[in-house]
């Protein structure tokens, strides 16, 4: 079967102010955040527009309720499309917007689907399906902090993310694994998310871990 995506090639470059380079061959189109484009050569076009461009938020109304869903993560409305007009190949180059990491992401490894935190998206192939996901339990509304509202990334191509500091990765098999709920960036679409207390009533309160840590279930990789 063949792709959904486009295919593209991809160099990143640099330590903590990171800069990815996608190569795009003719007619092959990557969509990023809003201004996250630091420079782009001749031949390649960009346009704003509402949605993906996925197949998910192709016509209006999926792509107003796209641009919709984008609003609860704080993000811009629209999304940016580079694509490679020219004749033979091109690139155009997306950085970081704080010190860190960009993490290259290959979503069909990874059973087509990753969960990210709402800022950590950076840009990804054509056909990427860029949405959000609501943490259905009541306790990660009230107390899971960055964790309730996320981004859900739906495809077969490549993806890259972004988070400030030193990213971790881990394989969980089976098992599960307590975290700040800031600290993650990542995770596997099979992975189960839940918030749950800190421990007793003093280390809730004094421990400076704060009232609920988050709890990553299942088999699959996790980015702290």
């Amino acid at each position: 079967m063949s792709n959904v995506s486009d295919e593209i090639d991809f160099q990143i470059y640099g330590d903590d102010m990171q800069t990815v380079e996608v190569e795009l061959d003719p007619g092959e189109t990557v969509v990023a955040e809003a201004g996250a484009m630091n420079w782009m050569e001749e031949g390649i076009r960009f346009e704003a527009r509402m949605g993906d461009g996925s197949a998910v938020a192709s016509g209006f109304f999926g792509s107003l309720l796209g641009a919709g869903k984008r609003i609860l993560t704080g993000e811009s409305l629209f999304m940016t499309h580079f694509t490679n007009d020219g004749i033979g190949k091109g690139r155009v180059a997306f950085a970081s917007p704080y010190p860190g990491k960009i993490m290259p992401i290959q979503l069909a490894e990874l059973g087509g689907e990753v969960i990210c935190q709402k800022d950590a998206f950076l840009c990804a192939a054509r056909g990427t399906e860029v949405s959000i996901a609501l943490n259905k339990r009541l306790g990660a509304g009230f107390f899971g902090g960055e964790g309730f509202i996320l981004q859900r990334l739906r495809g077969d191509g490549m993806a890259f993310l972004h988070a400030g500091g030193t990213i971790v990765q881990k394989q969980l098999n089976n098992e599960s694994l307590r975290i700040d709920t800031g600290c993650i960036v990542a995770y596997a679409g099979q992975i189960d998310y839940s918030v749950e207390a800190a421990g007793g009533l003093k280390s809730m309160f004094f421990g400076g871990e704060g009232l609920v840590l988050a709890t990553l279930r299942g088999t699959g990789k996790v980015w702290l």
